[in-house]
């Protein structure tokens, strides 16, 4: 049974910095690249990165520069490291892989004030 559990959700300021942890099991979660999605209030879900099996990291044009995504093979876990972060980025991140099926992760809240 595939499960993705993410932890390190919280509220911050703007211009702090906050990361997210996502924990795979159930699933060879190392071969496979790892999304990071946000869904913002009153908005669709948005792709936001993607950390590949080699460590190489994607990002989307909004976080561009302030988030980074990284990987421990050890640990079966991604991470998305979230630097200066704006009021805008509020929202509920997901991680996501797929293997033959899509699976997510139960969601990490983040709430930046101003």
């Amino acid at each position: 049974q595939v499960q993705l559990v993410e932890s390190g959700g919280g509220l911050v300021q703007a211009g702090g910095s906050l990361r997210l942890s996502c924990v795979g099991s159930g699933i060879h979660f190392n071969i496979k690249p790892i999304d990071w999605y946000r869904q913002r209030p009153g908005n669709e879900r948005e792709w936001v990165a993607t950390v590949n099996p080699n460590y190489s990291g994607r990002y989307s044009e909004a976080v561009e520069g302030r988030f980074t995504v990284d990987r421990e093979i050890r640990r079966n876990t991604a991470y998305l490291e979230m630097n200066g972060l704006k009021v805008e980025d509020t929202a509920t991140y997901y991680c996501h892989v797929w293997d033959f099926g899509d699976y997510w992760g139960q969601g990490a809240q983040v709430i930046v004030s101003s």
